[in-house]
């Protein structure tokens, strides 16, 4: 195997993919709408299978960003749950589940909520139904079928519109638990099709806020990835 040879780019690479976080409070400021624009025209650029492209956005924003926090809340309250990709706790490995416990624990620890205040960490749920204050939120939907391999494209669609995000400025999170009051969304925005796979909570970040100092490990490369010759 030859040596690595970092081109021109390298540097901004490792910048931008490295430096990219998850946001849990926002300041209210909105995103020019220029901004939104180019941001989303970016991530068209994403790639997938024969250029089919599967991804539905809805971005959301404003009075309707208002109503739908509060409908979502609601049905989170009366446990309407409707989730369009399954979702089940033993779907993670034992390593997964030790990852998960590792930032759960950063996670609560810097929002001052202790390990067994359960309470706490449900009303914080509850809350970050409201995109943890950010002014705009992303629906990104799977067209036809909604298959894995569908669902594959739009999670590449995904990880290129955090990019691009990043590289305007902006901060953001993906909110899989929004995926989980899938008609809720969709009767606010008025949809009668695509499968919902994940919301995108973005904006300015609050700097000031602890949970958006807390820092989360990666696994070495070693324990994900088998070079082969």
């Amino acid at each position: 195997m030859s040596p690595s040879h970092p081109t021109e780019l390298s540097g901004y690479a490792e910048k931008l993919i490295r430096g990219r976080r998850a946001t849990r409070a926002f300041r209210p400021d909105p995103v020019p709408e220029e901004t939104l624009r180019a941001v989303f025209a970016l991530a068209g650029a994403a790639p997938s299978s024969s250029n089919t492209q599967p991804w539905q956005v809805e971005v959301v924003s404003g009075s309707l960003r208002d109503r739908l926090a509060d409908a979502l809340q609601a049905a989170h309250a009366e446990q309407r749950t409707t989730v369009d990709f399954p979702y089940h706790e033993d779907m993670y490995s034992i390593a997964q589940q030790r990852r998960r416990a590792a930032f759960g624990t950063a996670l609560y620890g810097a929002l001052g909520i202790g390990r067994n205040d359960h309470a706490a960490r449900a009303a914080f749920d509850a809350e970050s139904l409201r995109f943890y204050g950010a002014p705009h939120v992303a629906f990104l939907f799977t067209a036809g079928d909604a298959g894995a391999r569908l669902a594959a494209d739009v999670g590449i669609y995904t990880q290129t519109l955090l990019l691009a995000m990043t590289a305007y400025g902006l901060d953001s999170c993906p909110q899989g638990l929004l995926s989980f009051y899938a008609d809720t969304v969709r009767g606010e925005l008025g949809l009668d099709r695509g499968k919902l796979l994940v919301g995108i909570s973005f904006g300015y970040a609050d700097e000031s806020a602890p949970v958006n100092h807390i820092t989360t490990d990666r696994a070495a490369l070693d324990a994900t990835t088998t070079f082969r010759c």
